[in-house]
């Protein structure tokens, strides 16, 4: 297993958010004294949100100047812009609602109500992207994932065609077997474009998937496996979805705020 994949365990779900938050608060300011802007992805999902809500309670949450920083999104549910269930409205209300970031900064996914159809929608998210980049695809300085007990990440699903797309693309996707059918998502190497991945996942359910991925089991099968950031990736999970995780890879949370005997996975490194 490649040295830049780990697996940190916390004990609980709320452990588990509230450290993830204060991760992100330090990784982006330190981001942010050495480049002009970071761009990040969100994920939805009950951990993901959390997550959010918890970044959202931080005091030193508003240390990040999110004047510059831009926030996408990993993948979305074809429904109305104002549906419960899309994942922008939903991180809009754990967290953006609460910010000072410009509007211009929020890049969600078109939605079903906008007079597109999905591949429009698609091709019109990935247009969007490439402006950001200046031409180029910009850059996830981190990207979060959650991860299902069947192994997907965003709306890429095992025995569907999503998992085997080789073009860093937006994919419209037809046939989700969790509702709803329609969805948009980034495609696999597209999100390995990112330099910091941290998949963020809860419950004993989780544990099959995650050791799977950990295993090397098919992308085709098992999603997450094919999961890889440029620089590094981790997976942020509590005590129930870690029964299958390898002790090798399992790094304790003290590692990151205590003595950091290997500099490589200090904080400023993250």
């Amino acid at each position: 297993m490649p040295h830049d994949r780990r697996v940190i365990v916390h004990a609980d779900l709320a452990a588990l958010a509230d450290a993830v938050a204060t991760r992100f608060v330090t990784t982006v300011v330190d981001l942010l004294a050495s480049r002009d802007t970071v761009h990040v992805a969100l994920t939805g999902g009950s951990v993901g949100i959390g997550v959010l809500r918890s970044l959202a309670s931080l005091d030193d949450r508003d240390a990040i100047d999110w004047g510059r920083v831009h926030v996408w999104w990993g993948d979305e549910r074809w429904v109305s812009r104002d549906h419960a269930d899309r994942n922008a409205r939903q991180a809009r209300e754990a967290l953006l609602d609460h910010l000072s970031i410009p509007e211009t900064n929020v890049h969600e996914f078109p939605a079903a109500d906008d007079g597109i159809d999905l591949e429009s929608a698609a091709a019109r998210y990935y247009d969007e992207l490439v402006r950001a980049g200046e031409g180029d695809l910009p850059r996830f300085a981190i990207t979060f994932l959650g991860v299902g007990p069947d192994g997907h990440v965003a709306s890429l699903f095992p025995e569907r065609e999503g998992p085997r797309i080789t073009e860093a693309t937006v994919i419209a996707v037809h046939d989700s077997p969790k509702p709803p059918a329609e969805r948009l998502s980034l495609s696999l190497p597209l999100l390995n474009l990112s330099e910091r991945v941290w998949m963020v996942l809860a419950g004993a359910d989780k544990a099959s998937a995650l050791g799977l991925a950990l295993a090397g089991a098919s992308t085709a099968d098992v999603p997450v496996a094919g999961v890889m950031g440029t620089e590094r990736t981790i997976f942020f999970v509590d005590e129930a979805a870690s029964s299958e995780v390898p002790e090798s890879l399992i790094t304790q949370p003290e590692y990151w705020t205590g003595a950091m005997d290997q500099p490589d996975w200090s904080p400023s490194a993250d």
